[in-house]
């Protein structure tokens, strides 16, 4: 299981913009800001994203954020592309993955794969919410 994620960025503090504002529908909000990464998390015992300056790697990597329900992918699809973020893939179910997998992908500044990604049958939807 993968505890963080740590992207190199070309601007942190451009970055750090970006992602306050595409991850905001997640509930992810910038919580670390002392040394020279910062980083972000659902709550304060939590940072699983971290910003770091530096060359960013070639070619960018591709790394998903997890959703519970679909309008949670589209609601950070969406408020990624408001701060500034390149649309490579609007919300949609990809059936070639599986029946339930529900995706939106954007570029981030530096060129990132970013995906938001609910698997949940949409029955389910939610439930991890409230659990």
């Amino acid at each position: 299981m993968i505890d963080h994620i740590e992207v190199l960025v070309s601007d942190v503090e451009r970055s750090s913009e970006f992602y306050q504002r595409a991850l905001a529908p997640l509930g992810y909000t910038l919580r670390s800001t002392t040394g020279p990464a910062k980083g972000f998390g659902a709550s304060a015992d939590r940072l699983d994203f971290w910003l770091r300056g530096a060359e960013p790697a070639h070619p960018p990597p591709h790394f998903a954020f997890f959703c519970a329900a679909r309008e949670d992918v589209v609601a950070a699809h969406g408020a990624a592309v408001a701060a500034g973020g390149t649309d490579s893939g609007a919300p949609a179910v990809l059936e070639r993955i599986h029946a339930h997998y529900f995706a939106g992908f954007v570029r981030d500044l530096d060129g990132h794969n970013v995906e938001f990604v609910c698997q949940t049958p949409v029955a389910e939807e939610g439930r991890s919410k409230a659990a």
